[in-house]
């Protein structure tokens, strides 16, 4: 098997057949190789071959411009080795895995509907399922060439459960054929879990998740994390959930039926769609201007989480480091595209 060795370091790792990305390999090697989406798309993960030949799974990927083009930059989660290989790739302890990811099949046990285009799917696989909350697996179907990334909704747990709640992307390579296919007992491939946005049980702060969309599945993990951990009995959660109509928010329900709710969660529910239907009581507009209307001016006081469609993780972000001064190292996203 292909030996990956990192340039001007002794960290080297080998990819197997289990393998289907360099990314993937060194992670699984409990190397701090640094990404963020694992898909292609946000370029966390660029390298430099210096030695050694590669085969690009998706020469076309977004994650790469023009000048790295240029410069013979390739992406490691989007890259197999063919040969023994010598890279240049940033590396650090803060991408290190908490918890090694692993590459098994499992059984899909139920699918729920939540909205018009979210639905919830329940994967059993064939030992303890172990994840940090937040955290995303990388799910693969047969037929479909490239995995995509799907964030937990639930916690950690002995009996196998894996959770998602996948919103329908019209045209999505994997959403598509996982919607109309995808029945009870059919397999899947699961690998992970990986991604850095992960409840920081440590924080001293409060809990602020903010998500829109299918984004709900990872902070849904999160508030469940946050309020079933005895030693972060002491902090309180402010959930905000946007959507287009009143008919796509969802979640309420699962965070009701956690422990100390009312005494601990504040949720906040807001629509994009200029004329809401009648009956609707809460807010109107984008989710971070709710934020700004609800909490604005003490968003620094609290350890914050995003997910959702990228323009709106990107407004977010912007205003909470450029308008609100939130610190960087209180801001939690993993990049989707």
């Amino acid at each position: 098997m292909p030996i990956v060795q990192i340039h001007n370091s002794a960290d080297s790792f080998e990819q197997t057949e289990r393998h289907d990305s360099i990314l993937r390999a060194g992670l699984g090697a409990g190397l701090g190789l640094s990404y963020e989406c694992n898909s292609g798309g946000c370029g966390s993960c660029k390298f430099e071959l210096i030695e050694g030949e590669v085969e690009e799974l998706w020469p076309e990927a977004p994650g790469l411009t023009a000048r790295d083009l240029k410069k013979g930059r390739k992406l490691a989660c989007q890259c197999r080795a063919k040969s023994d290989l010598v890279i240049s790739m940033r590396t650090d302890e803060s991408f290190r895995p908490v918890i090694l990811p692993v590459r098994f099949q499992a059984t899909l046990e139920s699918r729920r509907e939540l909205t018009s285009d979210i639905t919830e799917f329940c994967f059993r696989g064939p030992a303890p399922a172990r994840f940090l909350p937040g955290q995303y697996t990388m799910l693969s179907l047969d037929g479909v060439p490239c995995p995509r990334a799907y964030s937990m909704s639930n916690l950690a747990n002995t009996e196998g459960v894996w959770e998602f709640w996948i919103r329908k992307k019209p045209g999505g390579r994997v959403t598509e054929p996982l919607f109309a296919m995808l029945e009870p007992g059919d397999q899947v491939g699961l690998d992970g879990p990986y991604g850095l946005a992960f409840l920081k049980a440590d924080a001293p702060r409060d809990v602020l998740c903010i998500a829109g969309g299918s984004g709900i599945s990872p902070v849904l993990s999160i508030a469940r994390g946050l309020l079933n951990n005895p030693t972060m009995v002491g902090r309180k959660l402010h959930f905000f959930f946007g959507g287009r109509t009143p008919a796509d928010i969802c979640g309420l329900e699962e965070l009701k039926a956690l422990p100390s709710f009312a005494e601990r969660v504040c949720f906040h529910a807001a629509i994009s769609e200029p004329k809401p239907e009648d009956g609707w009581e809460g807010a109107v507009g984008f989710i971070h201007d709710t934020v700004v209307q609800v909490l604005g001016g003490s968003l620094g006081n609290y350890e914050c989480y995003l997910a959702g469609p990228p323009p709106m993780v990107q407004a977010t972000t912007k205003m909470l480091l450029l308008d609100e001064g939130v610190p960087a190292e209180q801001v939690h996203f993993d990049r989707f595209f």
